[in-house]
């Protein structure tokens, strides 16, 4: 409705059809922190537009502090802000005023709805009631009666702080649970920071609080100030002096873990950092500093965050520098030597000779075929471009750059979802005929988890479209100016570790990154390698 009114408005009253629509849907218009409002300040600065229209003030901004820095800047510019329903000619200094005074009123409803909200929160809270959100672990909540302890779960709770207590380390609990098959409440491992959440929760003491995280980032707490704690809310499970004692180890180990990061910020770049990925389980493996070799060369480490966590799960070990490094940087040579000499290759077997030549891929039975099918087509049609050891080649015509529909379907989707969660949880709070709690959950758990696959969805689409992003001329080019300026043309075998040791290692990451878009390992082997111009090639080994 406020679009239509808009472009009307801009049609009969301005004379203009020449419009662009700035959208931020599920943000709060308290603050200018918001993706399209930047987007369109950023195209005004650049003299995108004459004219700014809303459908009225509080639509773009209810802070005032906010406005007026924007509305000054749009008087620089020379560019006339015109607001729908609030009919005033700013060009006056009754009209000026005027929009001030509204915009005044417009902070004052916000900043009392919020206490509203606090004032209902802390009279719930205050009553034994529950506001909201996943009940914690080790808990059941009955409207009627309130909390109460689960049994099974409350077992597993005391576990884990006596766990963490006497081996001060969260993995190490989080290994102890997953062992003994006691998973989280829905059937998850558990890891260090869902160890970590509970350890240093005080709803096990009996303490309620709430308003510990900031608006707009729910990643960050506010000032302890700002808390509001409701003590002897619900039946305690774990001892305050116990609690204590965590929190400190906690705290100290966290300290320590600040300070070594800060130490080695700089120090080391792991050249294969968020490529290399467990086959087993498909996870990112994480990555840490190995050990310093006698001739200096200081390696790095790729580990199984799920193997980490319970061995049972996942069999993945371990993988370093050296194997991949060796890996990828043979089979990328044996590659450029196959496309240079590609005249004397007549079939995706002769090809598979090429890529496998060395005592790197001595293990390797065969290349999956698919993936090397595709490669011989790609060199077959002449499809790269540019001066290549000395051979002309033709060039392919650029993809044109497409939306994707799925993805923008998928955002639009999350929003609708997330609109009706902020209206089922009013609804609950402040309506006359309020749900009961336990129908309230039910609906806030099936939204969030729609919420959470839509994420994951579209995590997958981007990991697709970042594949796609380079095609096969670009990947060929890349990969050749690298080898050739490192003097490696003509060779058959290239020492990784040496070649570490004497080229700068962001150099060596940068030309990693801009070629390949994930390795997967299992067992210490290389199991594929995916391009990013769209080429995935997985390899056979011996048995």
């Amino acid at each position: 409705m406020q679009k239509k009114d808009l472009l009307a408005y801009a049609k009969l009253i301005l004379g203009t059809e020449d419009c662009v629509i700035f959208e931020d849907a599920g943000y709060s218009g308290k603050n200018t922190d918001r993706p399209q409002f930047q987007k369109m300040m950023s195209q005004i600065r650049a003299g995108g537009f004459t004219h700014l229209l809303v459908w009225k003030i509080d639509r773009i901004s209810r802070n005032l502090l906010d406005f007026a820095s924007m509305y000054k800047e749009l008087k620089d510019l020379g560019v006339v802000f015109v607001s729908k329903n609030e009919q005033f000619d700013t060009s006056t200094a009754m009209g000026e005023a005027m929009l001030k005074i509204i915009l005044v009123f417009a902070e004052l409803e916000r900043n009392m709805t919020s206490e509203r909200v606090t004032a209902a929160m802390i009279s719930r809270a205050s009553n034994g009631q529950w506001n909201g959100g996943r009940i914690p672990f080790g808990y059941d909540y009955d409207p009627d009666s309130g909390f109460s302890f689960n049994a099974a779960e409350k077992d597993t709770v005391l576990l884990m702080h006596d766990l963490y207590e006497e081996h001060r380390s969260l993995i190490n609990v989080a290994r102890a649970l997953n062992s003994k098959k006691l998973f989280t409440r829905y059937g998850n491992q558990w890891s260090e920071t869902t160890v970590s959440i509970i350890l240093r929760s005080m709803f096990y003491c009996g303490d309620y609080q709430y308003n510990r995280l900031k608006d707009g980032n729910r990643q960050k707490e506010k000032d302890p100030s700002e808390w509001v704690t409701v003590n002897d809310h619900h039946p305690a499970m774990i001892d305050r002096a116990q609690k204590e004692r965590i929190l400190a180890i906690l705290d100290s180990q966290a300290e320590q873990y600040k300070l070594h990061r800060r130490k080695r910020a700089t120090k080391h770049v792991h050249v294969f950092g968020g490529l290399v990925y467990c086959n087993h389980c498909k996870k990112l493996m994480s990555c840490s500093p190995g050990s310093i070799t006698r001739d200096g060369y200081h390696y790095s480490k790729y580990s199984c965050p799920t193997h980490r966590r319970s061995p049972e799960s996942c069999p993945c070990a371990t993988i370093s520098d050296p194997i991949v490094g060796e890996f990828v940087l043979n089979y990328i040579l044996n590659l450029l030597n196959a496309q240079r000499d590609f005249t004397d290759i007549s079939s995706p077997e002769m090809l598979q000779k090429y890529l496998l030549t060395g005592d790197t891929f001595s293990r390797i039975t065969a290349i999956e075929k698919s993936g090397l099918d595709d490669l011989y087509t790609v060199l077959a049609s002449g499809t790269v471009r540019g001066r290549i050891y000395g051979r002309d080649t033709k060039v392919r015509p650029n993809k044109e750059k497409r939306e994707n529909s799925e993805l923008a379907h998928l955002r639009k989707e999350k929003q609708k979802l997330e609109r009706a969660l902020d209206r089922l949880t009013s609804l609950y709070l402040y309506s006359d005929n309020a749900m009961s709690n336990k129908e309230y959950m039910v609906q806030k758990m099936k939204l969030a988890d729609s919420i959470e696959g839509i994420d994951m969805q579209i995590g997958f689409i981007a990991r697709g479209d970042r594949q796609s992003s380079m095609d096969d001329s670009e990947f060929i080019r890349c990969a050749s100016e690298f080898i050739i300026t490192q003097k490696l043309t003509d060779r058959k075998y290239v020492n990784y570790k040496r070649l570490a040791m004497s080229v700068d290692p962001e150099v060596l990451r940068s030309f990693v990154w801009s070629i390949i878009d994930n390795i997967s390992v299992m067992d210490g082997d290389i199991q594929s390698i995916v391009f990013r111009n769209g080429l995935s090639h997985a390899f056979v080994y011996q048995k």
